[in-house]
């Protein structure tokens, strides 16, 4: 399996001193589903925000093999412009890239349509559900087409069923691009659902104390989360959370 980003030994100290993550080594290979797992303030966004460029490593280093992939970012909080409506707020990325309007519009519409938001093109975000807010997120980072999607937390503030079925959704979207995506979460049932990798970090600063490999993610629907199989995967799972959560920061 192609490699797709390399971190070596990364750390990141903020101004105050306090260091976020490291040493962190990890590997993203094309086309998995990763989840970074672990308590809050152990530096799983900062991770995240490092891998995207957002913040620059102190120490280590981050390569990318094949050259930098296109890359999407998706916010805990869905970051819409009040003032415009959802096909603006997606065709943003496209407008800043120059795209013509028309084409960005036409793209903007289609990545709408893709994460079921078909006829809410002209709605704005005061008219929108936050599970809907949070699809017109989706599709914003979609529209450029990436070839890595960096999610940081982006359903927890939802309710459980519009949650599982803004997973099964992102799972759809991520079979059918064939998407590497790494997802920032500290729901043991939801890397577990997710994944085809769950990496589990310690208390700040965060590193990896365990890997769990799940390989090819079973189908999406509402019978595998009742099954003896995500059962066993999920204990699997909070086994190593509570593990690394014994790792003295």
């Amino acid at each position: 399996m192609t490699t797709v980003a390399e971190l070596a030994r990364v750390e990141r100290i903020f101004a105050n001193g306090i260091k976020a993550v490291g040493p962190l080594n990890l590997e993203l290979r094309e086309g998995e589903f990763v989840s970074l797992l672990g308590p809050s303030g152990c530096g799983k966004s900062t991770a995240l925000r490092l891998i995207a460029g957002l913040l620059e490593p102190t120490a280590g280093t981050i390569a990318w093999p094949n050259g930098k992939p296109p890359i999407g970012f998706v916010f805990q909080d869905p970051t819409l412009m009040p003032w415009a409506t959802a096909r603006d707020n997606v065709r943003l990325p496209l407008d800043l890239a120059k795209v013509p309007r028309e084409e960005a519009a036409a793209r903007a519409d289609a990545a709408l349509e893709r994460v079921g938001l078909g006829g809410f093109s002209g709605a704005y975000p005061r008219e929108l559900s936050g599970g809907m807010k949070m699809r017109v997120s989706i599709a914003r980072a979609l529209v450029s087409k990436p070839q890595l999607l960096l999610m940081d937390e982006p359903f927890a503030a939802l309710d459980e069923m519009t949650r599982q079925e803004l997973n099964d959704d992102l799972l759809r979207v991520w079979r059918a691009d064939g998407l590497t995506i790494v997802f920032v979460t500290h729901s043991v049932f939801e890397s577990t659902y997710l994944s085809t990798r769950t990496l589990v970090l310690t208390p700040r600063p965060g590193s990896v104390a365990n890997e769990i490999a799940f390989g090819r993610i079973p189908s999406a629907d509402s019978a595998y989360r009742f099954s003896a199989e995500f059962a066993d995967r999920a204990n699997e799972v909070t086994a190593a959370l509570r593990q690394a959560m014994k790792i003295a920061a």
